[in-house]
């Protein structure tokens, strides 16, 4: 049986991954075969968090710029991570893998409170904990939210699920001569001033020496390929 490269992940999925082709909303489709591609390492033995966006359903930033309160807004935000939280976890629910939501914010009735000891037992014992609300706080994206929870629970990597495949020298959709980074560190993405993630997550990642893989979730089987140690994506490393 193959080994994985890495005993404890933590995967940063945008809203909009769960969208597909549909302009809003969650595509059950997307999500059954997203689920199946984490299933699939959990079978290796690796341990998963995921952090979930909600940008398929309400951007923060979008309703500031329309004229809301910048923290309501936020808020609203975070509430639907919650909701893109609970399709996964019934996803999971379905596909035979345990799953828990954990979230930022106090909402008893239908998800568990973020607690990281908790958490962590989680992921010791098989679950997916899925976490949601980013990091409970307005003017922090779910990127920031990844790695936080990524160095609180002492994933060896932050794995950032995107639309394209690695991080390239310049947008390969526009581009046709742009490369691939296979590896690069933090200094030199800050120095190229290539948007891996933003400013405060990719401080936060690169303070704690934690790892991160730049990867598309679109790609069949590339989820597995990195956690194996494959030249899968773009590694940005200390």
């Amino acid at each position: 049986m193959s080994v994985a490269a890495y005993k404890r992940i933590m995967l940063k999925l945008s809203g909009e991954a769960l969208m597909g082709d549909d302009p809003y909303g969650i595509n059950e489709e997307v999500v059954s075969r997203i689920v199946a591609e984490i299933a699939e390492v959990t079978h290796l033995g690796v341990q998963v968090g995921v952090v979930i966006g909600g940008g398929n359903i309400f951007r923060g930033m979008k309703g500031a710029a329309s004229g809301m309160d910048r923290a309501t807004a936020d808020y609203m935000g975070m509430l639907a991570t919650v909701m893109n939280a609970m399709a996964l976890a019934d996803a999971f629910r379905r596909a035979g893998v345990e799953a828990r939501v954990q979230s930022a914010l106090r909402i008893d009735q239908v998800v568990e409170p973020y607690i990281r000891g908790r958490a962590i037992r989680h992921m010791e014992e098989g679950r997916v904990v899925i976490f949601a609300a980013g990091t409970g706080n307005p003017f922090f994206t779910t990127d920031t939210a990844a790695a936080l929870r990524g160095s609180e629970m002492a994933a060896q990597i932050v794995l950032k699920a995107t639309k394209v495949d690695g991080v390239y020298t310049a947008d390969p959709h526009k581009d046709p001569q742009a490369k691939r980074y296979h590896r690069i560190s933090f200094d030199e993405a800050i120095g190229r001033n290539l948007a891996v993630m933003d400013t405060t997550a990719f401080a936060l990642c690169r303070d704690q020496k934690l790892p991160i893989n730049v990867f598309s979730i679109f790609k069949p089987g590339a989820l597995k390929r990195v956690v194996m140690g494959e030249d899968e994506g773009t590694l940005v490393h200390s």
